[in-house]
């Protein structure tokens, strides 16, 4: 069973096996552990248990114990999920006979949406998950680099509402498809809380790996694919901007070619400093419902800047006022666009790296024949 602990006043239960169990409540879900074994139940009780759960929570240590009972020994396991920073952002515990086969834990880590520089921060043991290669893995991702990697996932506004207008209280579970470079499909289970605190604005979340060969991976649809091709062969580019942040959360459709926008240090350098204002200003009148356009500088795969026209419009439904819906055109027809077999980004042009380039070439040579929906 995994217990999050994301915010130091909130604990609840993230998973218990392989199923979700969506912030149930962890007094209860301990409860009905013990009560399973009813040997324990008579030694071992809910409140030492809790105890020893927040003792895996400030010290940041395993715990092994061994429980006497009338029908044979039993053991307790408690593990930490670490963050990060290393704080401990869940706990894992495993309750049986001595005798029993422990099963394998699958693997799990925190990580940190920091509203700031607009990015998730990871810790290495990501690289451990299917879906992801340690030649993939950075410290930090843009939320766009990370929808990018899901298929099927049709929740995005949510994530994007909690992320960017951070309430403490707020919370989101979900599973979502994550593909490798290679093909190989993933399965993620995610559980945020927003933190607006001196620690973090933005969420703490809890990353689960839950794959299996067997379990049923959920794929665009027919509708999706469809409308995804159609703007291909059409050449049209759509993404979410975030306004007041002036950077790209999603593609709506596949990446304009010409931008660079993924495995950057930070994301708002995907447009030029001096063009991030005039960015910003449009969301007035998005607010009183008009269409507008801008043409701004965007990073592109050499380290230079080319002009990009912006034709922006208000985001539909119920998500944060900030979002917005821009259609990409390029502006100049000598343009660096991004070609399966030429990869320079030469940074030339600038005083030095404005992102992870290693980690980006890996991700390139595969997201030609990537197509996530």
């Amino acid at each position: 069973m995994t217990i999050e602990m994301l915010t130091p006043d909130a604990m609840s239960v993230a998973s218990a096996g392989d199923a979700p169990r969506g912030f149930a409540d962890w007094h209860r879900a301990l409860q009905r552990a013990l009560a399973k074994t009813p040997a324990v139940y008579d030694s071992f009780t809910t409140g030492r248990l809790a105890a020893a759960m927040q003792a895996v929570r400030d010290q940041a240590e395993d715990v092994d114990l061994r429980i006497p009972t009338r029908s044979g020994p039993h053991e307790l396991k408690i593990r930490p999920v670490f963050g990060p920073a290393g704080d401990v952002h869940a706990i894992r515990f495993w309750l049986g006979p001595v005798t029993a086969r422990v099963p394998d834990m699958r693997p799990a880590v925190g990580a940190i949406w920091d509203l700031n520089t607009q990015t998730v921060q990871l810790p290495s043991g990501i690289a451990l998950f299917r879906g992801i290669s340690a030649e993939e893995y950075a410290p930090r991702m843009s939320i766009a680099g990370l929808f990018h990697r899901m298929s099927g996932f049709d929740r995005h506004a949510e994530v994007l509402d909690l992320l960017y207008e951070p309430k403490p209280g707020d919370k989101l579970q979900f599973d979502a498809t994550v593909l490798h470079a290679s093909g190989e499909m993933g399965r993620w289970r995610v559980t945020i809380r927003a933190r607006d605190d001196e620690r973090t604005q933005g969420a703490w979340w809890l990353i689960e790996d839950v794959s299996s060969d067997g379990s049923p991976s959920r794929w665009a649809t027919l509708e999706r694919v469809g409308l995804r091709e159609a703007h291909r062969r059409a050449g049209t580019h759509l993404a979410v901007v975030q306004l007041d942040y002036t950077s790209i959360s999603h593609w709506l459709t596949d990446p304009a070619p010409w931008v660079r926008w993924d495995y950057l240090f930070r994301p708002i350098d995907v447009f030029h400093p001096d063009d991030r204002a005039r960015l910003a200003e449009l969301g007035d009148r998005l607010r009183a419902g008009e269409t507008t356009g801008v043409t701004v500088r965007a990073l592109n795969y050499t380290g230079g800047y080319t002009p990009t026209s912006l034709l922006v419009y208000p985001y539909p439904g119920y998500s944060s006022r900030q979002l917005a819906i821009a259609q990409l055109l390029r502006v100049a027809d000598d343009v660096p666009v991004l070609e399966p077999q030429h990869h320079t980004l030469d940074t030339r042009h600038g005083s030095g790296p404005v992102g992870y380039d290693e980690q980006l070439r890996h991700w390139l040579a595969g997201r030609m024949n990537r197509s996530p929906a």
